[in-house]
């Protein structure tokens, strides 16, 4: 129990910190849920972590039928997230670095955030919650599943906000692939160490 509470503190400080310092200032866009609700922010003006939790409804639904552990797991996880992105808001008028240096290190730290929140199997959206439960019955890295929703969000994104700099925001989505996968397996191999 305090090491899923210090994953879901931490991994969501850290997504909040990344989209408000760096995301927000240089109109980029990361992908899925969190993805439509920057959209969300960027085009209705609309608070992007209350826009997350409502998109998030119709997959926690899915996953309190299919698996009620991901369902209570996730949901801490969507609504303190949530919740952070729109408190730490304010932080998203300060002077960001320019938009190459933005996007590195926010996919770096939003990528280091998702990886310690999925690794406790908790999620910060119901895209993190069903690249979760994929990645159960595909047995595939859910870093890699998230990548794919991630090009989706971004190519809709494209045609939706002029403003939202696509290059630079799919540099940003390939470091949070990159970041979360080598943390999920950092995390395995401690798991694999521990146990065999």
């Amino acid at each position: 129990m305090i090491k899923k509470t210090m994953a879901i503190f931490i991994g969501s400080v850290l997504l909040a910190l990344g989209i408000n310092l760096f995301v927000i200032p240089n109109h980029l866009l990361d992908g899925g849920i969190i993805g439509l609700g920057l959209l969300g922010k960027y085009v209705f003006g609309l608070k992007p972590g209350l826009t997350i939790i409502y998109l998030s409804i119709p997959l926690y639904i899915i996953a309190f039928i299919y698996n009620r552990s991901y369902f209570y797991n996730g949901v801490h996880g969507l609504f303190v997230s949530s919740f952070l992105i729109d408190l730490f808001n304010p932080l998203s008028s300060w002077d960001a670095p320019p938009i190459l240096i933005s996007s590195i290190l926010a996919g770096v730290i939003i990528g280091f955030g998702i990886g310690i929140l999925l690794s406790a199997n908790i999620s910060s959206g119901a895209s993190d919650l069903f690249a979760l439960m994929l990645s159960t019955i595909l047995n595939i890295n859910a870093g890699i599943i998230i990548f794919f929703f991630d090009c989706i969000v971004l190519l809709l994104g494209s045609f939706v906000v002029q403003e939202v700099t696509i290059f630079y925001s799919a540099i940003m989505v390939t470091m949070v692939g990159v970041t979360t996968s080598a943390i999920l397996r950092i995390f395995r191999k401690e798991r694999h160490t521990i146990y065999f």
